[in-house]
């Protein structure tokens, strides 16, 4: 493994729980693989501008990749080709991920690029990888004291898909409105549940 691509989300990164842990399965990984590189995609920095009638145009007219209009595009998707291994870190806004998520994704899934339209649907080019998704969330979505729909998981398991990216895990920090307590709580659950993964057990690594 020689790169690693984070992702935030949040528009708080300072103060996101999830960006957090996200940053410490990072350097769990750096200790133990010295030589890592480590590329950081602050979406609340960006600054994407949405999809213009140029680009759709370009799309259209198949125009070669290497168009001023492709730019942004080109370099997102050269950032995600490089990596061995993705990790994101989202809030849930609304029931689904944040408009900064769903504008890199815009630029990332892009026709005879990333995907191929066939007669039997989209197939994806990109090399599979592990994708972990932190989500976090004030309410709670799973189990018993589920109060809110989850749009986000779906969509981001298909939507990877269709570029390559089918092995992608979900790790969820939920009820984060409910206090210091719940908050440790759902850190440590997390944690733990990502101390499992191979990448993260440190038997990825080689």
């Amino acid at each position: 493994m020689r790169e690693l691509l984070l992702i935030n989300a949040s528009p708080r990164p300072k103060t996101s729980i999830g960006y957090c842990l996200a940053n410490e399965m990072v350097e769990i990984v750096r200790q133990r693989k010295p030589g890592l590189i480590v590329t950081q995609r602050d979406l609340s920095e960006a600054d994407l501008a949405p999809l213009s009638d140029e680009y759709a145009d370009a799309l259209t007219r198949r125009t070669p990749d290497a168009a001023p209009v492709f730019a942004a595009s080109e370099r997102l998707i050269r950032e995600l080709e490089r990596c061995d291994a993705m990790l994101i870190a989202t809030p849930m806004h609304n029931f689904t991920l944040p408009a900064a998520l769903k504008l890199w994704i815009d630029h990332v899934v892009r026709i005879g690029r990333t995907f191929d339209a066939t007669p039997n649907g989209k197939v994806g080019l990109l090399g599979d990888r592990p994708v972990y998704v932190i989500v976090s969330s004030g309410g709670a979505h799973r189990g018993p004291r589920a109060r809110q729909p989850d749009f986000l998981t779906a969509y981001m398991r298909h939507v990877l898909s269709t570029i390559g990216l089918f092995d992608v895990q979900f790790i969820y920090l939920e009820g984060l409105v409910a206090g210091e307590d719940a908050i440790k709580a759902a850190y440590e659950a997390a944690r733990q549940r990502l101390t499992l993964e191979p990448l993260f057990a440190g038997r990825a690594l080689a």
